[in-house]
């Protein structure tokens, strides 16, 4: 493997998914320690509710809704699902009495693994669409004929689509493992 593949995309990727349990146990042992274990119960709620909001990303990429730029969305999305996802592994805490939770845990821990690869792909994808569109300009291609190919190509963009296919449904098992979660909470509350 290259090297700066290695510095600039791997390394980055994987302190930024280990960062996820490391900082969850330290912020645990924190919250006991000052006698405030409880607030990993509120974690929960509150990283449950910036998983949603994140997901305004994918409503926009959806056209399900027309406001907010798609580009800064996907970095609201980003931060917003780490940080998240950093909540949630607190609320799950180092405790191994729950399979449903645990299940969760592991579930979220897979989609922000494949999240942070498909920033990857994403930027490969867009690096490849700029060198097209500038060997397409190269050639003498009106800006229209560019546009179409450019949208050929990127449908065509197989990486990104394998990578949907993993993280989609991945993304759907965490969401009814949560669901299943919050509903037993509430029932034996």
């Amino acid at each position: 493997m290259p090297r700066t593949f290695l510095l600039r995309r791997l390394l980055p990727s994987a302190l930024l998914f280990l960062a996820l349990p490391v900082g969850a146990v330290g912020i645990d042992f924190l919250l006991h320690a000052a006698g405030a274990g409880w607030i990993g119960e509120w974690a929960g709620p509150l990283g449950s509710a910036l998983l949603v909001v994140s997901f305004a990303y994918s409503l926009r990429k959806r056209r399900l809704i027309r406001a907010g730029n798609p580009a800064a969305l996907l970095r609201v999305h980003e931060v917003l699902s780490w940080t998240a996802a950093l909540l949630l592994v607190v609320h799950g805490g180092v405790h191994f009495n729950a399979w449903i939770p645990w299940l969760g845990i592991l579930a979220l821990l897979v989609v922000t693994a494949s999240g942070l690869a498909g920033r990857h792909l994403l930027a490969d994808a867009r690096r490849a669409l700029a060198a097209a569109q500038a060997e397409l300009r190269a050639q003498s291609f009106t800006e229209s004929e560019i546009g179409e190919r450019l949208i050929s190509l990127a449908l065509l963009t197989g990486a990104m689509q394998r990578w949907r296919r993993v993280h989609m449904p991945v993304t759907a098992v965490f969401a009814g493992l949560a669901l299943v979660h919050v509903v037993a909470t509430i029932l034996l509350w």
